[in-house]
């Protein structure tokens, strides 16, 4: 594969991201005693981090890729004073199709961290299905066919309802522009017609409602052919953890293996998968040179403590020692 190459065509590419998007915040600290209230350890915080997070962390890799990303979401009342709006302005991303609606919460996931350990996590958020999905829709419907690529991240927190899912899809198809599914158990059958399917293991076992040997390749292949043709999609992308990714095609499939590496965390893989699929997917790279380059990325940022962006330069670099 012609590594520059491929690297310089994402710097042309417009990316449209719809989909559920939060705030992850980091509390870091050390652990020197135990509470004497509880049998739990007591942090002592000494930094605190807000990034972006869910679909903006999929907006931020693909800024960090040289792409364009347009992030269209909803997003609730600020319960901090820390606001989505400003990380987004902080990163440099448009807000122009965030949408802000009444007595909802923006999703935000604190985890404390010590001795490069999550100790625990608090999820404040409201999970619950938007409220105006057409007003929703003619945002999304008026930037849709001035982007190469559409990027439908679900974390199940109500922005991709069945309606909103049903019509983006459809608008894409007729505009010939390409779709690329990072989903969750919710909604898992709904996205019928879309060009890439990515589920982890867990998903596609749940989401198909199937038990089996993930170790064998051939368990692999025949449950995510059974789940392309029922979604009637070109290709499904299963991602594997440390065991990899798994592409299924028409033509082919193929298991393809992670790299060894140390892995510290992998918070956040998953966006950066189906970011470096869509800008490969919209540039017309073929479906093996695309997981493989998808694979490498997502051990990247597994070697970061939190979720964290691809760094083009490490993927570029990581990517000729591949090649």
């Amino acid at each position: 594969m012609n590594i520059n190459s491929i690297i310089k065509s994402f710097t042309s590419t417009k990316v449209l991201i719809v989909g559920d998007v939060m705030i992850d915040s980091y509390m870091w600290g050390e652990i020197n005693k135990m509470s004497p209230e509880a049998p739990v350890p007591i942090v002592e915080i000494n930094n605190i981090e807000n990034r972006l997070g869910g679909a903006a962390n999929v907006a931020l890799n693909i800024k960090a890729l040289g792409a364009k990303p347009t992030l269209c979401s909803v997003i609730g009342e600020c319960n901090s004073k820390v606001t989505f709006k400003a990380l987004m302005d902080k990163q440099n991303l448009s807000t122009a199709a965030i949408l802000s609606e009444d007595g909802r919460k923006t999703t935000k996931k604190t985890r404390v961290i010590s001795s490069k350990k999550h100790q625990i996590r608090i999820d404040e958020e409201d999970i619950y299905p938007i409220k105006d999905e057409d007003k929703f829709l003619k945002i999304v419907s008026s930037l849709l066919p001035k982007n190469d690529i559409i990027i439908l991240q679900d974390y199940n927190k109500g922005v991709l309802t069945p309606k909103v899912i049903k019509h983006i899809i459809s608008l894409a198809n007729q505009h010939n522009i390409p779709t690329i599914v990072d989903p969750k158990i919710n909604n898992f059958l709904e996205y019928k017609e879309c060009t890439v399917f990515k589920p982890n293991l867990h998903e596609i076992k749940k989401g198909m409602n199937k038990k089996f040997d993930d170790s064998n390749h051939n368990n692999l292949r025949i449950v995510s052919e059974e789940l392309r043709k029922l979604l009637n999609a070109k290709a499904i992308l299963l991602t594997l953890s440390k065991k990899g990714i798994f592409i299924n095609t028409k033509e082919e499939y193929k298991h393809i293996n992670a790299i060894n590496r140390t892995i510290i965390d992998v918070s956040g893989a998953g966006d950066t998968v189906v970011s470096v699929a869509a800008l490969c997917l919209a540039n017309n790279i073929n479906y093996n040179d695309l997981a493989i380059i998808s694979n490498i990325a997502a051990g990247i940022v597994c070697e970061n403590i939190g979720v964290v962006a691809i760094e083009k330069d490490k993927l570029l670099k990581e990517l000729k020692l591949y090649n």
